[in-house]
């Protein structure tokens, strides 16, 4: 389990989006188009972070319209869409944001994000995730992927910082 100190170094809080901010399921229609199911717990989290100067960033494996409206909606400044090397991905947005890897929460579900997830600072997986990535997890928080588990993260990065920074102002 993560330290408070561990958490609030956290400056990004990089994440996976289907079987993370999703339960895992993409409906597709005849017609070809998709939905996905976004919990609003989770998207408020996101958005306190942002006011927080956290910076959030979704790294999925694959491209989806339902996940680029969800973003613009919530303002994600990152969004990588189709990356399935997720380490990777996660290097190159912590090195262009001058991060280090204590720096950075990963949050990932399958076998593709447990490379992201160990090399994070913070590695998160949700329960129900797939063994490679919750054997390289620091943390599976209590909610269910896409109904509260990303806000539960963002609770425990705000609650840490809270902490540090008032153990900081006292004399």
């Amino acid at each position: 389990m993560p330290t408070v100190k561990s958490w609030s170094r956290v400056r990004l809080f990089a994440m996976d989006v289907d079987g993370v901010l999703t339960d895992g399921t993409v409906r597709i229609c005849s017609d070809g188009t998709e939905s996905k199911s976004f919990s609003i717990l989770d998207g408020m989290g996101l958005v306190r972070l942002g006011r927080a100067g956290i910076a959030t960033a979704w790294i999925s494996g694959r491209a989806s319209g339902a996940t680029t409206v969800r973003a613009t909606e919530l303002k994600i400044p990152q969004v990588i869409q189709g990356r399935t090397d997720k380490l990777a991905a996660l290097q190159e947005l912590a090195a262009r944001l001058s991060l280090s890897s204590e720096q950075c929460a990963y949050m990932g579900d399958d076998d593709i994000d447990a490379p992201a997830i160990a090399w994070a600072g913070v590695g998160i997986a949700p329960a129900g995730s797939m063994p490679a990535a919750l054997a390289a997890a620091d943390y599976v928080p209590r909610r269910p992927a896409g109904l509260g588990a990303v806000r539960d993260v963002c609770e425990r990065i705000l609650g840490a910082r809270s902490k540090t920074a008032g153990t900081k102002s006292k004399p």
